[in-house]
């Protein structure tokens, strides 16, 4: 494979995921930490409320994987959980000082960064696998 071939297969790579869904589903997820700082979370109560959130926010995106015409469900939500985690190290970087008085999150602690798009990443990858599956099971390719 030459170096044009490698580079026309990662660009097809890039277009496979439907961007503007995964940004719309990654806007979505930004339900958490929403309810985190405004103290939703604590008032109806820990950990229950940020499990129900994730098990909501999962069913959003397993469902628009599923029930939407996209192309590629899997890298669509790969990308959206990608998108999330980044969006979710600038807000904390931004809002921490802000509401905290100190920086805190992954742009205080870099180590912890890598591991935070890796989780989000996965989390899209699970539910971009569950879209997958229903989508066979409605024997829709």
């Amino acid at each position: 494979m030459n170096t044009y071939e490698r580079k026309a297969a990662a660009t097809t790579l890039l277009r496979r995921p439907s961007w503007l869904l995964a940004l719309g589903l990654a806007g979505v997820a930004l339900v958490r930490p929403l309810f985190s700082i405004t103290g939703l979370s604590d008032s109806l109560g820990k950990p229950a409320t940020p499990l129900i959130l994730t098990a909501v926010i999962s069913l959003v995106w397993i469902a628009a994987g599923t029930l939407r015409r996209v192309r590629e469900p899997l890298p669509t939500l790969v990308a959206a959980g990608l998108a999330y985690g980044l969006a979710g190290i600038v807000l904390s970087g931004i809002l921490s000082p802000l509401l905290d008085g100190e920086p805190d999150g992954p742009l205080a602690h870099p180590q912890a960064i890598i591991p935070v798009l890796l989780v989000n990443a996965a989390w899209g990858a699970v539910c971009g696998a569950c879209a997958l599956g229903l989508r066979r099971l409605r024997g829709q390719r």
